[in-house]
């Protein structure tokens, strides 16, 4: 119970009803004991001498003793469950807040999968301690202390008799526990790998049907499946070598307890002859024998929740207790408004686990108000680089600055707020359009949201679905075609009003009309801030102040279109190979766009003439 008892801090909060819970518990078990003692009244004194007020006096003591004890169970069964909801409310909240900050390295080895098994079934497991196996400890230990006291206190020959097989039952359930508890810890951990399996699945089914993939995929499932089912198999075979243990303890203690009966029975009677022991007296011992045997069967059930509890526990602390590498340092205050100079210093990044730096001994200085572009092949680091801007991951070596303030001094929350980014992958929440462009900032009036999207050149095709703004994106935005969703992530990037703007190949998802009028709205927008384009095409570049190609972690080469050109290297084998045909028909078709645009328009014109005279 070493996990569960760290977690007992989620019990303060309500440690008065846990109190009174336990004073329930209490009454109870001290009502129980008191029952065998009424009897032995009755015999002794009612049914002996003959007293018929003391018995119909001890009916009602009985009655109500029943009547009593229904009513604290009912109340105790509902303080249980209250306070193991309210448990597990709380936890599931710490556990929700804490993978909130935790670092992107982090989740770069954690699946989503495990991540929501720990969050649900793992905060149950500790759930189902708090609000039951808990009680059942306080209770079955009282009650067991209880009767073995008097027990003791009647008879301690007998008593040793009947306790000695407790024992070794209860130092094999330890032992028993401590093993079953492992044994959960792999439970656990193969069904959050069932449980990544089956989200990963279902989130790339229309991957799997394009490539009729599915007999692959049921294989998968059912390996991961395997594990899980050979894990639980496992706890089953624990079950099956401690159980017939626990039951032949059991019945060794009831054939002992039937020689104790058999001695009672010899012995009490020649006492009861000579008038020494009373009959009442030895169905009061015998009662109390049979209240033991209780919790004597329940004992290995109760170690086998504990074992379930206590992997739950460690999962869920492992969680709690990972403190996040990146936060806000202590004192840190809040930014004041960025004038956008950044600064890398001698900057290296090398990823957690991996053997190779990401970027290498990176020194740049831009100024405030500049359009920086990262040009270069996949993996060679510019994502990496303008990662580290809002500080997604830590630099191994080096600095990063902001306004000449080094970003891992800086409060967090003040750093990022002042930072826009449109990934090349553009995440929508389940909600509706407005509230995902509002994502950044939950105060904007709708006259802000729709210049966003205004800008962003989304407002046109929003306020063509039926719900307008009101209409629910579903998972992911999978309702919406990429271009779509793009153009949403960049309306609500710019709502920020940012004072940087990273834009990682952000143009990717559109085509070639879209990405013009979006390029159109950005050079707008991108005026007064300072602003990071990642992109692949050269033709989104080109006007930069500042071009870095980059290659295998390095700055290679810096400098204007122009400047690049004329040095030769990798940007000019890029552009070869990417512009030398796509400028010349740019060039011979630029007047044709202009008219291609200008006869839209006039067509939209004449539609809405028509649709006039049609309504009139």
């Amino acid at each position: 119970m070493k996990h569960l008892f760290e977690l007992r801090a989620y019990l303060k909060p309500y440690l008065w009803q846990l109190m009174l819970n336990m004073l329930i518990l209490l009454s109870m078990t001290g009502l129980s004991l008191v029952v065998p003692q009424i009897i032995q009244g009755v015999i002794d004194q009612g049914l002996k001498a003959g007293a018929t007020a003391f018995l119909v006096r001890s009916a009602l003591i009985l009655v109500g003793i029943g009547a009593g004890t229904a009513v604290l169970n009912l109340g105790q069964r509902y303080l249980t469950e209250w306070i193991g909801a309210h448990v597990g409310y709380d936890l599931r909240n710490a556990m929700y807040d804490r993978i909130q900050y935790l670092p992107f390295t982090y989740h770069d080895h954690s699946t989503t999968g495990q991540l929501i098994n720990r969050c649900i079934e793992d905060v149950r497991a500790v759930q189902s301690f708090a609000g039951d196996s808990l009680v059942q400890i306080v209770q079955l230990g009282v009650l067991s202390v209880g009767v073995v006291t008097i027990l003791v206190a009647r008879n301690p020959w007998l008593a040793v008799i009947v306790l000695l097989p407790l024992v070794p039952m209860v130092m094999m359930t330890t032992d028993f526990g401590q093993r079953i508890t492992r044994l959960f810890y792999d439970v656990d951990n193969t069904l959050g790998d069932l449980s990544a399996q089956l989200q990963e699945n279902v989130s790339g089914a229309q991957v799997v049907r394009a490539f009729a993939r599915e007999p692959h995929e049921i294989d998968r499932f059912d390996q991961i499946n395997r594990s899980y089912f050979k894990a639980r198999v496992k706890v089953l075979g624990e079950w099956s070598k401690v159980m017939p243990t626990t039951n032949l303890l059991i019945t060794m203690g009831t054939i002992l307890t039937g020689i104790s009966m058999v001695i009672i029975l010899w012995l009490g009677g020649l006492r009861v002859i000579d008038g020494t022991l009373t009959l009442g007296a030895f169905v009061a011992f015998n009662a109390y024998l049979l209240m033991l045997s209780g919790p004597v069967q329940q004992l290995a059930w109760l170690v086998n929740a504990l074992g379930e509890s206590e992997a739950g526990a460690q999962r869920v602390l492992e969680i709690l207790d990972h403190e996040p590498e990146i936060q806000s340092p202590a004192g840190a205050a809040a930014l004041g408004t960025l004038s956008g100079r950044v600064e890398f210093r001698g900057v290296s990044l090398r990823y957690q686990d991996e053997k190779i730096d990401a970027l290498f001994g990176i020194d740049l200085s831009v100024k405030p108000n500049q359009l920086i572009a990262l040009i270069g092949q996949t993996g060679s680091g510019k994502t990496s680089l303008v990662n580290l801007i809002p500080r997604f991951y830590d630099v191994t070596d080096g600095a990063v600055l902001v306004d000449g303030v080094d970003v891992r001094q800086a409060e967090l929350v003040s750093l990022r707020r002042q930072i826009g980014i449109v990934l090349q992958t553009s995440l929508l929440f389940s909600d509706t359009i407005r509230e995902n462009i509002r994502y950044g900032r939950s105060e904007a009036t709708d006259e802000e949201i729709f210049a966003a999207a205004k800008a962003a050149q989304a407002h046109d095709f929003i306020v063509k679905f039926t719900e307008g703004y009101e209409t629910l994106v579903g998972e992911r935005g999978v309702t919406l075609s990429g271009g779509q969703r793009q153009r949403i992530a960049i309306a609500r990037a710019l709502l920020m009003n940012p004072r940087i703007l990273i834009l990682d190949d952000s143009t990717s998802s559109v085509d070639t009309q879209t990405e013009r009028l979006i390029q159109e709205a950005l050079d707008r927008l991108m005026e007064g801030r300072t602003t990071f384009v990642i992109a692949h095409r050269l033709a989104t570049v080109r006007r930069a102040d500042l071009i870095l190609v980059m290659a295998d972690g390095r700055i290679v080469q810096r400098g204007r279109h122009d400047e690049l050109l004329s040095q030769g290297g990798l940007y000019k084998e890029i552009h070869d190979l990417q512009l030398s045909q796509q400028n010349r028909f740019i060039e011979e078709t630029e007047v044709d766009e202009e008219l291609f645009f200008r006869e839209r328009e006039r067509e939209a014109i004449k539609d809405r003439r028509t649709s006039d005279r049609t309504l009139s």
